[in-house]
């Protein structure tokens, strides 16, 4: 069971050269590959005379979701050994795009998997890597009076609260710690008997 993942706080840039060829890198937080194709036009656009734009992503608290593009470049060139610092580095939702200058001098498929990899790493040398828990939504409902047993076990267990409501029956909508998640469902069993109800549950 994965609990938590790392990937980066915010947007990061990085530049690379050999034998006269530019690598412009960019790391890109993302949540979907819809923020992808919200990303790459901008950066076509902004480089538009650049020979190659370059790519790789990885999506999901394992890393499941996965593209490698080398736009143009040999096959394998370009975008695995950018993969290959995502992977390297154990990050996900993170998105890494690679322009390419060309500078004049050919530098055979080697030269350029150390290039692309090196610039991916210089982005990524600037980016702030953080770990994300992963959680899930419980929603507890009880009454007025069981309110300080609810408080207690929402402090206990440290729950985002997302939304509540106070009234002769209450609710509260909470973000959970999925590493959490079995004991919270124990200590909360314990209160059902009173009416303290959990919905949204593991059963």
């Amino acid at each position: 069971m994965v609990y938590s993942f790392y990937t980066i706080a915010k947007p990061a840039q990085g530049l690379y050269k050999e034998k006269g060829s530019k690598f412009l890198s960019f790391a890109y937080p993302i949540q979907n590959e819809h923020s992808i194709k919200d990303i790459l036009p901008k950066l076509k656009k902004e480089y538009f005379d650049a020979r190659h734009h370059c790519f790789a992503y990885a999506l999901g608290p394992e890393a499941k979701i996965y593209k490698a593009h080398d736009d143009g470049e040999p096959n394998h060139s370009a975008g695995t050994p950018i993969l290959g610092q995502l992977r390297a580095k154990n990050l996900t939702n993170v998105l890494i795009v690679v322009v390419r200058y060309f500078g004049g001098v050919k530098l055979g498929v080697g030269g350029l998997v150390q290039a692309y990899k090196q610039a991916a790493e210089e982005a990524l040398k600037q980016a702030t890597i953080v770990e994300v828990e992963m959680t899930k939504e419980v929603t507890v409902s009880f009454t007025y009076a069981q309110m300080a047993e609810v408080m207690n076990a929402i402090k206990k267990f440290e729950l985002h609260i997302v939304s509540q409501i106070f009234e002769e029956q209450c609710q509260i909508n909470a973000e959970l710690k999925c590493k959490q998640e079995n004991a919270f469902y124990h200590y909360m069993a314990q209160l059902q008997h009173k009416g303290i109800q959990i919905m949204n549950q593991k059963l």
